[in-house]
């Protein structure tokens, strides 16, 4: 049987498949059935007339037989007519009596002693189909044997037309009634689905930032309830642990930032300047990284929702305006170029600063001095950071968005930059990819998908 990863596929290919076996058995089952009422119903025409022929039937003291049959008999047994036929038997089994001209029985008999016998069969004699009863009746102490005939080749019986038409004529109706039975059977798997549907959409809901969504067990089937149920116990276990990675990633920010803080103050009140500012940057390089290691935390725990709506170059233009100052203290600029309307997508506006601020910044680090970080916004929703520094090597392009891979082993590089805007524009439903430009430096691409007529369910960050 095929795998179907649905159940509804499941049920209709194991519904079609018992369809077409009915469809098969059943004609069949039909056909013999009316195979036997047409036998029984020839047999009892051959035995009505045998009786009959009997009624009209006399013998003379002397032996001899004679029959005087009415008109409509007459008839219906005359050879012009070819339909029916008689002949009479003594005991000698010689024929007394034919409607036939030649005088011969018209089949053997089988069973002398059975009252009556039927051909089961029928017998092919030259082009013919003959069917046939042979009556035993006495008169007078003299046994006879009545035999009657019809021809089933003749153009006027109906019932063995019907019988050998049967299959050409009810295909013709199966087919469109099995068809239209498994369309019924779509609609009613459907509507019997529809509980199943509306617990995956709100199954959709869930995220890290809505973990009180449970999914209903209302007109759930009971094969399914259990299932329901557990992955609701489920999530309530997730809610618990949701809660205390918030609760320590807030108590990590506050234990981890605050000694930082503090070690700073401390450091700026050294008498030795040298060593001070040395200290300063590591402590800085540290805080840096701290905050990293946060970022990457908080990324597990944010979702996007459908009514969040973000202008990627209003984005551009706030991180430029906040790095702007640090940029001329190095002796270098910071510029947003490309369009000038608003670029609107589905996003977490916090999420993609910090994803354009890390790739500026790092083009900082990297840009020449007296050099321009351009950040090039399109209307096709894609951002580009372009720098003037020495480019990335090719087999690097790959790995720099790998976790705590890093070139420059200093205080402060921890590696996680580039793989957390990397997860930012994934969870964006976007792409990221680098590469080195013709006039010398890198080329940081972010593309994102612009904002759809209707929008998706919330992403979440993973």
């Amino acid at each position: 049987m095929p795998r179907f990863h649905s159940i509804m596929m499941r049920i209709i290919f194991l519904h079609a498949v018992a369809l077409l076996v009915t469809a098969i058995l059943l004609p069949l089952a039909l056909y013999w059935s009316l195979d036997a009422d047409v036998e029984r119903l020839q047999q009892g025409a051959m035995r009505e007339q045998a009786v009959r022929l009997a009624r009209y039937l006399k013998v003379s003291p002397a032996g001899t037989w004679t029959i005087e049959l009415p008109a409509s008999l007459r008839d219906q047994y005359s050879q012009a007519y070819g339909r029916y036929s008689y002949v009479v038997l003594d005991g000698s089994m010689n024929v007394v009596l034919s409607s036939r001209s030649e005088h011969s029985p018209l089949y053997p008999i089988s069973d002398a002693s059975a009252p009556i016998t039927f051909f089961e069969t029928p017998v092919q004699r030259g082009s013919r189909m003959i069917l046939g009863a042979t009556l035993k009746h006495s008169i007078d102490n003299k046994t006879v044997w009545i035999q009657v005939a019809e021809d089933l080749s003749h153009r006027d019986v109906l019932l063995d037309d019907v019988v050998a038409n049967y299959f050409h004529r009810v295909r013709w109706i199966t087919i469109p009634t099995l068809l239209l039975l498994l369309a019924i059977d779509i609609a009613i798997f459907r509507r019997a689905m529809r509980p199943l549907l509306h617990a995956s959409e709100r199954a959709r809901g869930i995220s890290p930032m809505r973990i009180d969504v449970r999914l209903p067990i209302n007109d759930i089937p009971n094969e399914i309830l259990p299932l329901v149920v557990a992955v609701n116990h489920a999530l309530d276990r997730l809610e618990r642990g949701f809660r205390a990675q918030r609760e320590f990633a807030a108590d990590a920010a506050h234990e981890l930032r605050t000694p930082l803080a503090v070690l700073r103050t401390r450091i700026e009140t050294l008498p030795d300047r040298e060593v001070a500012q040395a200290l300063s940057e590591d402590v800085a390089g540290m805080t840096r990284v701290v905050n990293q290691l946060l970022d990457a935390a908080e990324l597990e725990t944010i979702s996007i929702y459908p009514i969040e709506n973000v202008d990627l170059r209003g984005v551009c233009v706030d991180i430029a305006s906040f790095i702007a100052p640090l940029a001329i203290s190095r002796g270098k600029r910071v510029a947003v170029i490309g369009t000038e309307d608003p670029v609107i997508i589905q996003g977490n506006a916090e999420m993609l600063r910090r994803a354009v601020r890390n790739l500026v910044e790092n083009a900082l680090n990297h840009t020449s001095e007296g050099s321009t970080v351009e950040i090039m916004v399109t209307a096709d929703g894609l951002i580009s950071v372009l720098d003037r520094g020495p480019g990335v090597p090719a087999e690097e392009r790959e790995i720099i968005f790998e976790r705590f891979w890093r070139r420059d082993r200093r205080i402060g590089a921890a590696g996680l930059g580039l793989s957390i805007v990397k997860r930012i524009v994934q969870a964006h439903g976007g792409t990221i990819k680098v590469k080195n430009r013709l006039v010398g430096g890198a080329d940081f691409s972010m593309q994102f998908p612009l904002r759809q007529a209707a929008p998706a369910a919330a992403y979440r960050f993973e």
